[in-house]
């Protein structure tokens, strides 16, 4: 009786002791890092839309993973099929914008189109399509707007359709609106040929999906503030 009595004991001050531990390290640990894989960081918070009354349309675009600086950027409009058209070839901007739709910046989700190749090369259009289907989640796009300010935007993921199964109306939807997102697609072109699809030549469209996490004010690009230049979210 006396053994049974003793490891009774035991038992409940060992539960207690546990449970204190466990709690403390709840309140002072990373919360957040719970089911998370050792040295994963967590994706960046997404920064506050800007207010729809400032106009600062997209000027350029630069893709640091893939070395592009500052490509221009023209407005565009959706063709019979509610699809987003690309630049023609010889324009000097490579990349379209969607000038109905939301600016970078504004809440909603606004909407670029690359040019997939100079010419419709099909090796160069396989080219461009491959290398931004290679652009990671947590990679960053910024957008240089007309009043002097950027707009970084964090890849949220990558998705490649067949373009007889893309469905635009979901796909240049907003995920969540009470963020700033960004849709760069790159189709190549092949839809209006159809020979290359009687070949067996592949459709793809590339959709990189995106969302707003800082917003550098246009006096920090101008070197006249270095300390607050970036305003990220809470």
């Amino acid at each position: 009786m006396a053994w049974a009595v003793l490891l009774l004991g035991l038992w409940l001050w060992g539960r207690d002791l546990a449970e204190g531990v466990a709690a403390q390290l709840a309140t002072t640990g990373d919360v957040a890092a719970a089911g998370r894989p050792l040295g994963r960081q967590t994706p960046p918070h997404a920064h506050t839309p800007v207010p729809t009354a400032v106009t600062a349309r997209p000027v350029g675009i630069t893709i640091g993973a893939l070395g592009v600086q500052e490509a221009g950027i023209t407005e565009r409009g959706l063709d019979e099929h509610g699809i987003l058209t690309p630049p023609p070839d010889n324009s000097p901007a490579p990349v379209g914008w969607y000038a109905a739709g939301p600016q970078p910046g504004e809440a909603g989700a606004a909407l670029l189109v690359g040019r997939a190749g100079t010419g419709r090369d099909p090796r160069v259009q396989g080219a461009v399509v491959h290398r931004l289907a290679g652009i990671k989640p947590g990679e960053w796009l910024d957008i240089q707007r007309s009043d002097g300010s950027t707009a970084r935007f964090t890849v949220e993921d990558v998705q490649l359709y067949d373009r007889d199964r893309f469905d635009a109306r979901k796909a240049y939807a907003a995920r969540d609106r009470g963020r700033s997102e960004l849709r760069l697609i790159v189709d190549d072109g092949s839809r209006t040929r159809a020979t290359d699809r009687s070949r067996g030549g592949a459709s793809n469209v590339v959709v990189v999906s995106a969302y707003l996490t800082s917003l550098q004010p246009a006096d920090a690009r101008d070197g006249r503030t270095t300390t607050t230049a970036i305003r990220q979210a809470p």
